[in-house]
């Protein structure tokens, strides 16, 4: 048998073990602060050098100077860590949430060998160099020449792209394009095929039969702990967050739009990190309709039998004289049968809660928080907070 602590969406792959090899990375997903630090020397700071030297740092003649562009502080300063925490968080809580399928007896013995495989399968997919060298190339194809220069690059003299005719892009400029934005961008497309493995062993773990109980407690026939994934993603939303937050105080406080102009795109954000944790989950949604339907079909007839049981013993003189109703246990066992097919009845097909889903909404839309600002004045945003939390 497998053990379930090798599971891990983060402990494998050429990228880990050239930051093992670099003490940049160990067995349990540990040293996060070197590691920030080492990105952020590799990404941010020699932007920052670079424009301090060619005077683009601060002020001139530059619509956007290396300072005072919000989206590149908020990729490589706030997004990037919270990519490299997720891991940490990621490591520790999904291994715990894959624990839970033998813990709970929800893998019946003769299909352990199926659900092994699928962990190895896993581990497999998560190791391989052919993926992530086709990720570094689609980063480059793909990320920095058409997503980053079409959709996210400002259409003004700054520090990464100067105005004059026929100039190529500064000294910072390059470092940005070659080495800063890919690193990011590898690091970001990694963590989306991480959850393409998540999704891919969670569909292989549904095609088992699970011993799903219909009145389990937790509304969801004993799955409920698979809702777990969104506190463990609350990094990953957050770093979204981060990424568009910058991008759109670049545009407000260098292209004259506001914050209300872009509804549509944090509505697309949130429903976007919603289908990305919560979507893998409702693989498991036609075994929770199946149990429910099977569940409802005996409960009921269960709950109809002790009901006719009930009527004739006590409303149509079925019970003995000396027999008294008060203080008898049928009354309890009635009220207890009718508390587990109102169970059953109410058995939800997903294994997440609204909870769960409005953490992960704020998770992601806390960081385009402080552009509130730009709205409305301190004192109005405070009181609407208080109002909220009051």
């Amino acid at each position: 048998m497998l053990p379930v602590k090798d599971f891990s969406l983060v402990l494998g792959g050429p990228l880990f073990q050239l930051m093992r090899r670099a003490r940049l990375e160990d067995d349990a997903a540990g040293l996060i602060r070197r590691r920030i630090a080492f990105f952020i020397a590799l990404t941010w700071v020699p932007l920052l050098l670079l424009c301090a030297i060619e005077g683009t740092a601060w002020g001139g003649r530059l619509a956007v100077p290396f300072l005072r562009d919000v989206t590149v502080h908020a990729r490589f300063l706030v997004a990037l860590p919270l990519l490299i925490l997720a891991e940490l968080v990621v490591h520790m809580r999904l291994r715990a949430v894959v624990e839970q399928f033998r813990e709970r007896d929800l893998i019946a013995p003769a299909d352990l060998p199926r659900f092994d495989a699928a962990i190895m399968s896993a581990m497999r997919l998560r190791n391989s160099t052919l993926a992530e060298v086709s990720m570094l190339v689609i980063v480059y194809v793909v990320g920095v020449s058409l997503v980053w220069r079409t959709f996210i690059a400002l259409d003004v003299a700054t520090w990464y792209s100067p105005d004059d005719a026929g100039a190529g892009p500064s000294l910072a400029g390059s470092w940005f394009a070659i080495v800063s934005l890919p690193v990011f961008q590898f690091l970001l497309v990694r963590w989306y095929f991480r959850i393409f493995i998540w999704a891919r062993f969670l569909w292989q773990v549904s095609r088992i039969r699970l011993q799903i109980v219909p009145t389990h407690s937790d509304g969801t026939g004993g799955l409920a702990f698979l809702g777990g994934i969104s506190h463990a993603m609350a990094p990953l939303a957050a770093a979204h967050g981060a990424l568009v937050a910058g991008v759109l105080a670049d545009a407000i406080f260098h292209t004259g739009v506001t914050l209300t102009d872009f509804t549509v795109e944090v509505f697309v954000l949130v429903a976007f990190m919603l289908c990305l944790v919560a979507g893998p989950l409702f693989v498991f949604s036609s075994q929770l309709a199946a149990a429910k339907r099977a569940g409802s079909r005996a409960y009921g007839a269960l709950a109809q039998s002790y009901a006719k049981a009930f009527d004739a013993k006590w409303l149509r003189g079925g019970a003995s004289p000396d027999e008294q109703l008060l203080g008898s246990g049928d009354i309890q066992s009635l009220a207890d049968l009718t508390n587990a097919v109102n169970v059953v009845r109410t058995m939800n097909l997903v294994p997440f809660t609204r909870q769960a889903l409005m953490q992960l909404t704020f998770a992601t839309i806390l960081p385009i928080g402080p552009l509130l600002l730009t709205i409305m004045p301190l004192d109005e945003l405070l009181k609407l907070l208080l109002g909220i939390v009051v």
